[in-house]
């Protein structure tokens, strides 16, 4: 682990913990398990490109998600 890889995991941990909170707060399912695997996927990925790829991808399945009516 360096100093890049936990401050990206930081960053994308502390995005999941915001959407989790606003998921709980007004009980909804998609913003809670995003916001759940935003928190927990950082630690199984050592490279900063992919996991902010990773945060890309998800953020944006989320959002359409959310936009489809989910």
């Amino acid at each position: 682990m360096d100093l890049e890889s936990l401050v990206a995991g930081f960053f994308v941990s502390s995005v999941g913990y915001v959407l989790f909170s606003y998921g709980r707060k007004l009980s909804r399912i998609p913003q809670m398990c995003g916001g759940l695997i935003l928190m927990v996927f950082p630690y199984f990925v050592p490279s900063v490109p992919w996991m902010l790829v990773i945060a890309g991808v998800l953020s944006t399945l989320i959002w359409v998600g959310v936009k489809m009516g989910f």
